[in-house]
């Protein structure tokens, strides 16, 4: 396994990140304990959730993730043996899915606190490595938005939301913060605000980065790089399109997608012919389809962590195994081909 330094703290994590999003919902308690256990021994040092996990969002479901991983650290014992990071959820009200979470979650200073302390409890832990903000509080180009229109209302200002994860970092119960779905001024706001007023400095940006959706490098790449606030890259395989396992119209039992009509971002008649050509690509040159898309984020010198996500197990050594995939020069020349006839098809 590889190490990168997350942003500029004493944390080493691991190149390949536990995405966790499904414990609760597709995978039971003791799925998640022997995925967890098999990662960690497999070099997997760092482990993401969220407070509103798992997905789909539901008020019967929500905060399992962060119980099944609370259940199994106790179990283990082993809290200083990975990285832990989760997320408070961003601002929604009863018709974006999270209504439920506080009656409308929202990242003012009292929200905030309250969320921490809650996943602290079901974390069963007094401290979290990496606490990010899952979405901005303001209107703002994300979640497969890429025309920006600006809001008259951008509700509770970064400033506030940064004193109070300042808060939390005093305290002890958060070590590092970072960010997630933000754009290039985003991630200059909390930078700036964190200079200037010496608040905690973000560690990292969560966005989704795939071969279907290379996005961030337009404008936060150079940010990421230059700023030492690297990637966290999340849909490495577009919720599992990039394994090939939809093409042909299939719809597998059990998977996310045949489950769950509302994830359609990845499955449009673009993304579907990127995809295509992706996999023949793939096994033209005698790779897994699945690892040749992970092996290309891994290589991104603005990545820090590769968030993979599995249902079985099988996938799961599989995605981990990726790390020791390589791409050489005409293997990434062949995919900038592809990239290039059918760009960012799901942004």
């Amino acid at each position: 396994m590889e190490y990168r330094q997350l942003g500029t703290t004493d944390l080493n994590v691991s190149l390949i990140c536990l995405g966790t999003m499904t414990y609760g919902e597709q995978n039971t308690e003791a799925e998640a304990f022997e995925q967890l256990d098999y990662a960690l021994d497999h070099g997997v040092n760092f482990i993401d959730c969220a407070e509103m996990y798992p997905v789909p969002p539901r008020p019967e479901t929500q905060g399992r993730t962060e119980e099944y991983i609370g259940n199994w650290q106790a179990a283990r014992g082993n809290r200083d043996k990975f990285v832990l990071a989760t997320k408070v959820t961003g601002r929604g009200d009863a018709n974006s899915g999270v209504g439920h979470i506080r009656g409308g979650p929202r990242l003012n200073r009292t929200q905030i606190l309250e969320a921490c302390d809650d996943s602290l409890k079901r974390l069963r832990t007094d401290y979290i490595d990496l606490y990010q903000v899952h979405w901005p509080e303001r209107q703002a180009n994300f979640f497969g938005r890429l025309g920006y229109e600006h809001g008259d209302d951008d509700g509770i200002a970064i400033a506030e939301t940064l004193d109070a994860l300042d808060e939390l970092v005093k305290a002890g119960k958060v070590r590092h913060i970072g960010v997630s779905n933000e754009t290039p001024w985003g991630m200059h706001r909390y930078l700036r605000l964190a200079a200037h007023g010496n608040k905690p400095r973000v560690a990292s940006i969560q966005n989704p980065y795939s071969l279907l959706n290379r996005t961030f490098e337009v404008g936060c790449a150079e940010m990421a790089i230059r700023e030492k606030c690297g990637l966290l890259a999340y849909s490495p395989l577009g919720f599992g399109v990039l394994s090939g396992k939809y093409l042909g119209g299939s719809k597998p039992d059990g998977a996310r997608l045949t489950l769950y009509e509302r994830f359609q971002r990845y499955t449009g008649p673009r993304a579907v012919q990127a995809t295509e050509a992706y996999v023949a690509l793939a096994r033209e040159f005698g790779l897994v389809p699945a690892q040749m898309a992970l092996a290309f984020v891994n290589r991104q010198p603005f990545v820090t962590s590769n968030i993979i996500g599995a249902t079985t197990m099988e996938q799961l050594r599989s995605n981990i195994a990726s790390v020791d995939v390589v791409l050489d020069d005409d293997q990434l020349a062949a995919i900038e081909s592809v990239h290039g006839m059918n760009p960012n098809p799901a942004p």
